[in-house]
């Protein structure tokens, strides 16, 4: 009798030390039941969680990241940090869909000290979401290699998608419905286009010229970015001098 594989995502949990971390070990006293898939990082804060982080553990293979915080305004410090972890979530889901990983795999959800069921139906519900996605890559039908290139790429640009989120996209609603609003406008798609696509595109390439001398066809094709596109950004960064073409190899590499 043959036996099936079952997958068993990996899930890593940043959960807020006064609310949501309070109620996981609720719902553990209480004995209710979640998947032990979750490995939990405690902050004092979920606004703590910085982008990278999240980056990191995705490069590492996690399936599924959840940040955990205290409800909007019920944050126990004054500046508030779960207004700064929504915007940081938003940012990062418009990142991870950039590079091709499913935003799905990043939750933010809010649970006081005394909602230990809350905690363990959400659990349940990211495992069981985890599940129907696949492995991270695998479930997006993309090449995992290449995948934790584009991740790597994005971790590069971290302080760089830090300055533009401070100065361009930082922002202070009330709701979440407001949140929602505000990133998935056109404004910030473009903006988010023009100030972080194409640098993290620049990015992707530089990584793979480390490796080795590549044609623009080969960068298209490893990339999957149009010929277009791969040659601008071959142009602008050989004129700022970070890379140079071999007319004998006729590819290009670090200047």
């Amino acid at each position: 009798m043959g036996t099936g594989f079952e997958f068993k995502p990996r899930i890593l949990g940043f959960l807020c030390n006064w609310c949501c971390y309070a109620g996981a070990d609720l719902a553990g006293v209480s004995r209710y039941q979640y998947p032990p898939h979750i490995r939990v990082i405690r902050l004092m804060c979920s606004g703590r969680v910085d982008l990278a982080f999240i980056l990191r553990a995705f490069s590492n293979g996690t399936d599924g990241v959840f940040i955990g915080g205290c409800w909007l305004g019920e944050c126990h410090y004054i500046t508030e940090g779960n207004y700064d972890a929504l915007s940081m979530m938003h940012l990062c889901r418009k990142l991870l869909e950039h590079i091709g990983v499913n935003p799905d795999r990043l939750r933010l959800e809010w649970v006081s000290a005394s909602e230990g069921i809350r905690f363990a139906e959400i659990m349940n519900d990211f495992t069981r979401k985890l599940k129907e996605l696949g492995p991270l890559g695998i479930g997006e039908g993309r090449d995992v290699n290449g995948l934790k290139l584009k991740l790597e790429a994005a971790r590069n640009l971290v302080p760089y998608i830090k300055l533009v989120e401070r100065e361009r996209l930082r922002v202070h609603f009330d709701t979440e419905d407001e949140y929602n609003e505000f990133f998935t406008s056109d404004e910030v798609n473009w903006l988010f286009d023009e100030l972080i696509g194409d640098k993290l595109s620049l990015s992707q390439i530089m990584l793979l010229l480390r490796e080795r001398p590549l044609s623009t066809g080969e960068i298209s094709e490893i990339l999957g970015l149009s010929l277009s596109e791969v040659s601008r950004h071959l142009n602008i960064s050989a004129r700022k001098g970070l890379t140079r073409f071999s007319e004998r190899q006729k590819r290009f590499a670090p200047a």
